[in-house]
C-alpha cells in the first residue's frame, strides 16, 4: 500500500503517520528526509538542489520529482510500501509523480487528507507550548500544565516555538491553499482521497483510518 497523507500544520499528520507506519508496516518519508540524504551523500541531485538552496532559490519540481523517485526505487523493503509525507506539495509535482511511476510498484494507492478548521489549527499552533527539559507538549487550550509555564513532568520552563504565531501561521496556510489543496482536488477527481475529520478524538481518527486503508 502507497499512501499520500496531506494535512495543514497542526493538522496531526505527525502523530497519525507513527500510528500508521508502526500498524501496516510501512516506510514513513518525509521530503526533508529525502532532502537531508542527497545533501549529506553529496548526490549529483543533492549536488544540483545545494546549489539552488545556498542561493537561496527554490528547488525545482523536475529535480525534487527526481530525489523522490530514486528515494523510493532505493528502498530496501519497499514491496511493504510507503506512507510520504510532505510531498507532492504542487500539482506539477502530482503529475509529474503520476507520469514518472504510472504502472509501477511506486504509484500511489490512497491520499489521505487531514481536515481540520482553520480556527482550530490557529489554535493548536499559538497555544503550543514545549518543556525545554524533557520535550514534553502542551497547549495552553487544550492541554494547560497545572502552574502556568512550567512543565508538569520536570519542572523546567515551557517554551513557544518563534514560527507558533498567527502571522507566521497565516503565510503556511495561505501557502497551502495556495499550493497543497489543489493537489488534494486533483486526486479528488480521481477519487483517491480518504477525508479524515481531525477535529475529533485521535481513537475516532485513528478507527477511521484504520477502516479506510483494510477497506483499500
Amino acid at each position: 500500500m502507497n499512501i499520500f497523507i496531506m494535512g495543514a500544520p497542526g493538522s496531526g499528520k505527525g502523530t497519525v503517520s507513527s500510528r500508521i507506519k508502526d500498524k501496516y508496516n510501512l516506510n514513513h518519508i518525509s521530503t526533508g528526509d529525502i532532502f537531508r540524504k542527497n545533501l549529506s551523500e553529496n548526490t549529483p541531485l543533492g549536488i544540483q538542489a545545494k546549489e539552488y538552496m545556498e542561493s537561496g532559490r527554490l528547488v525545482p519540481d523536475e529535480l525534487t520529482n527526481a530525489m523522490v523517485s530514486d528515494y523510493l526505487k532505493s528502498l530496501p523493503d519497499a514491496k511493504n510500501g510507503y506512507l510520504l509525507d510532505g510531498y507532492p506539495r504542487t500539482l506539477a509535482q502530482a503529475k509529474a509523480f503520476e507520469a514518472l511511476t504510472d504502472g509501477s510498484d511506486q504509484a500511489v494507492d490512497l491520499v489521505l487528507s487531514m481536515d481540520v478548521p482553520k480556527e482550530v489549527l490557529t489554535k493548536r499552533i499559538t497555544g503550543r507550548r514545549i518543556c525545554k527539559g524533557c520535550g514534553e507538549i502542551y497547549n495552553v487550550y487544550y492541554k494547560a500544565p497545572a502552574n502556568e509555564g512550567v512543565c508538569d513532568i520536570c519542572g523546567q520552563e515551557l517554551s513557544q516555538r518563534k514560527d507558533d504565531n498567527e502571522d507566521s501561521l497565516k503565510v503556511r496556510l495561505d501557502e497551502y491553499a495556495a499550493n497543497t489543496e489543489p493537489v488534494i482536488g486533483y486526486y479528488d477527481d480521481k477519487d483517491m482521497v480518504a477525508h479524515i475529520n481531525a477535529d475529533q478524538s485521535m481513537e475516532d481518527i485513528w478507527s477511521f483510518i484504520q477502516k479506510t486503508i483494510d477497506e483499500k
